[in-house]
């Protein structure tokens, strides 16, 4: 579970998050969503402690972010482009991530295998392709089974059985009652994995709650139609 009250971070004169409140519930997927610059980019930083709030707390479980790195453990995080060194294999990076948590925990390769990734686990990333990629950094998201799965556009450059996979695979983390929160722009794919939407404007949440509800709320039949309608002003919004 994440906790967030009062969250708030400017850039200079730019306000950035405004007050920010909301709570992302264990077993239940959140879908975060709003216009660019609404501030989602840098919510997700300072959930994974790459940016400090001005003001505000955020809590991951029962431990409130205070500096400490450890709160981190409990995390998985899939970037949307990871940025690994070209010339190390996947199975290399786990063995980093690994040493770096310093437990004896064996890690889960159970997505490693319902992907079939077979020898390219152990091919530099530099030679694999983008899905290949994106496949190893999904693997290496959830190897450790975290409490907390953060995920950007994690579906980008994978083909529709590796899509199925995941989706599979992020359903189960659902079940067994990890925290997940994505963000995506292919809504229909949301419409499928989310439970909740924390949709962002100017750096609020302008509306937090169940999918079905916002739905409700615009009178639409889909979170795509839904969204759509609150970006283009068509639908008064209001934290449910």
């Amino acid at each position: 579970m994440i906790h967030v009250r009062g969250l708030a971070k400017r850039f200079g004169t730019r306000v950035v998050l405004a007050g920010l409140d909301a709570t992302m519930i264990g077993g239940r997927v959140t879908a975060l969503l709003g216009p660019n610059g609404a501030g989602k980019t840098t919510f997700l930083k300072i959930l994974l402690g790459l940016a400090r709030a001005d003001a505000g707390t955020v809590a991951v479980g029962d431990r409130l972010l205070d500096g400490s790195p450890e709160y981190r453990r409990q995390i998985g995080y899939m970037p949307q482009i990871a940025r690994f060194p070209a010339h190390l294999s996947g199975r290399d990076l786990l063995g980093m991530l690994a040493a770096l948590r310093g437990d004896d925990m064996a890690p889960d390769l159970s997505l490693a295998d319902a992907f079939d990734l077979g020898d390219q686990f152990d091919r530099p990333l530099g030679v694999l392709s983008g899905g290949m990629r994106q496949k190893v950094n999904a693997v290496l998201a959830m190897a450790f089974r975290p409490s907390v799965l953060i995920l950007d556009e994690p579906t980008a450059g994978l083909d529709p059985l590796a899509c199925r996979v995941l989706k599979d695979r992020l359903l189960a983390e659902r079940a067994r009652g990890t925290t997940v929160l994505i963000t995506s722009h292919v809504l229909p794919e949301l419409e499928e994995l989310a439970d909740d939407v924390l949709y962002l404007d100017a750096g609020r949440a302008a509306w937090a709650g169940a999918v079905r509800e916002l739905e409700r709320h615009t009178g639409e039949p889909t979170l795509e139609r839904a969204v759509a309608r609150l970006l283009a002003g068509g639908a008064a919004l209001a934290v449910a």
